[in-house]
């Protein structure tokens, strides 16, 4: 917890692993849960509710969300924690089960509290030293990258390594991944994310009444949702759709409030896509929003503009980079219209 307020920008953490055994089965999804707890524990981060699906377990964390994959993990987490300390646990355990690393990538926005993040985060140089320390050698395709823009509070931190395998066989020209950060959310809007006085529903139930309340149900009706609210205020909730998921988390404070949510989907849902953004931007109003898409081609930058400028946000920046782990990220900044 930072002095002056709660860090909602968060860290995320992608790792892939491959096999020799072209069967695999369950892989990482047959990690004990106590392997999983040991894991967040060296975040400092806890699980408080789960779902999951043929594809994928989704967990929603005291401070954001994990997913686990066959191959695949992906944990986000916010506050103080330190996530690039679960790498080594990760890598250890994985190696035990027969799974190899053969891709990472890592990425954050700017945090509100930089000084009140411990090690390995301090600054990007210290998490990028420690990511080039705790990664094997067979990575060997690396690349880290600050990407700027005009609103010094949105830029975009990457971080990416990879191997052979994973050059060849994990950038698929269908799927893409969408990190929306937002702050300055309308205040009546991040209002419906506090506790009402005298009501004392659990986090599930609550969860729940905030998911109805707000309209975050109707951005993906189809998905199976886990959805969670802290005492006594912060919203978190994970939507599982086949093998894609999305993830929201809020923290309302005024002063330095925040809302992100993230999509992995295929690029032949275009239509739907743009509806879930426009949803996204009807639910929170942002004052100020960043949008990074990671993909094997980088055509979506003006067609989210379009949806965008319908809600009253100018695009202010739009910068693009080649990644080998990742493909191209295109990382777009707006703010409202004074």
């Amino acid at each position: 917890m930072a002095q002056s307020g709660f860090e909602g920008f968060e860290k995320r953490l992608e790792m892939h692993f491959s096999c020799d055994d072209p069967v695999i089965g369950l892989g990482l999804r047959r990690l004990k849960f106590e392997s999983l707890e040991e894991i967040l524990d060296a975040v400092q981060c806890t699980v408080v509710s789960a779902v999951g699906n043929q594809y994928v377990d989704a967990y929603v964390l005291s401070e954001s969300s994990l997913f686990v994959y066959p191959t695949m993990i992906i944990i986000k987490t916010c506050g103080t924690t330190q996530l690039l300390k679960s790498i080594p646990l990760l890598l250890s355990h994985a190696h035990n089960m027969g799974l190899d690393v053969c891709g990472c990538r890592y990425t954050r926005g700017n945090f509100i509290f930089p000084k009140a993040q411990p090690f390995p985060h301090t600054s990007f140089k210290e998490e990028v030293l420690y990511l080039e320390e705790s990664l094997p050698s067979n990575l060997c395709y690396r690349k880290a990258s600050l990407m700027p823009s005009k609103q010094t509070t949105h830029s975009w931190h990457v971080y990416s390594a990879s191997d052979e395998h994973h050059m060849v066989h994990h950038i698929s020209n269908d799927l893409f991944t969408m990190e929306v950060c937002m702050t300055e959310l309308d205040r009546s809007l991040a209002g419906k994310f506090y506790g009402h006085p005298g009501n004392d529903n659990s986090g599930h139930i609550a969860g729940r009444e905030m998911t109805m309340a707000t309209g975050i149900n109707d951005i993906i009706p189809s998905a199976l949702m886990c959805d969670f609210a802290f005492d006594p205020c912060g919203y978190s909730m994970n939507g599982i759709d086949g093998v894609h998921y999305s993830t929201i988390h809020v923290t309302p404070e005024d002063g330095y409030s925040y809302a992100s949510f993230e999509l992995m989907a295929c690029t032949d849902d275009r239509n739907d896509i743009d509806d879930v953004l426009r949803k996204v931007v009807q639910v929170f109003r942002p004052g100020t929003m960043s949008i990074s898409v990671t993909s094997a081609n980088c055509n979506m930058s003006k067609r989210i503009k379009n949806v965008i400028k319908q809600h009253g946000l100018i695009r202010r920046s739009c910068t693009i980079d080649e990644f080998p782990a990742a493909g191209g990220i295109v990382f777009q900044t707006f703010t409202r219209r004074k």
